[in-house]
């Protein structure tokens, strides 16, 4: 099997998880987003010691990169990198929404059925994409400010499942029948499977050209005076 850590800082939760293929070996967590930076590499040190193994064992690292909370995927990114950069081990990448549309598909299935993950990016706007039943990409990740005629066009004649914490604020405006909102979030069983799913087929990033996927600019109110 796969020796893999996985890191998940992209919202208000950070995780880590050590396992063996797809079966979970080691799990922490830190539910305080402003301490992710302190928690995380402590976390790992205490997951090696608790297995009693060494990182130097490891086959890869897997860090979800994006999209969601700046600061947070910042963080998380480069503690893999340089986790990878040290140990001359593989980075993998995993994509916040494809993980939130896995778990969507595994909670509603269906051959007519779409899934749009939103995440919550303040005020009307959300982090978004589309995919169709098999999970195939229909509209790109993109930041969408929301509004009633959203994915209209895809709604007459598909049901699609929204879910994230930005599908809360679709919800109040969006008057389509085949609309349908679940709470269903991904975790720890869908890292897994992606990780594995990507270090089976050597899907590994550059370390020193691959950054967090932001999806939009961080602009600062910050100015220097």
């Amino acid at each position: 099997m796969s020796l893999i850590l996985n890191i998940d800082t992209s919202s208000a939760n950070a995780y880590v998880f050590l396992a063996d293929g797809e079966q979970l070996l080691m799990a922490e967590q830190n539910t305080e987003q402003k301490n992710h930076a302190s928690f995380l590499e402590p976390a790992i040190q205490r997951l090696f010691k608790a297995a009693g193994l060494s990182m130097k064992q490891l086959d890869a690292v897997a860090v979800v990169s994006g999209p969601g909370s700046y600061t947070g995927l910042r963080v998380g990114v480069a503690t893999a990198k340089g986790l990878c950069y040290a140990l001359q081990k593989p980075l993998i990448f995993l994509n916040t929404l494809e993980l939130m549309a896995k778990a969507g598909k595994e909670t509603n299935p269906g051959k007519t059925v779409f899934y749009c993950p939103m995440i919550d990016a303040r005020r009307m706007e959300v982090f978004t994409a589309l995919y169709d039943f098999s999970l195939k990409l229909i509209e790109e990740p993109q930041a969408l400010i929301l509004t009633e005629t959203s994915f209209e066009a895809y709604l007459k004649d598909n049901t699609i499942i929204f879910s994230g914490d930005g599908s809360t604020k679709f919800k109040t405006i969006c008057k389509a029948e085949n609309a349908v909102f679940s709470p269903v979030n991904y975790g720890v069983k869908q890292i897994l499977e992606a990780s594995v799913e990507l270090y089976s087929k050597n899907k590994f990033e550059d370390l020193a050209y691959s950054e967090p996927f932001y999806l939009k600019e961080f602009f600062s109110n910050f100015k220097i005076k």
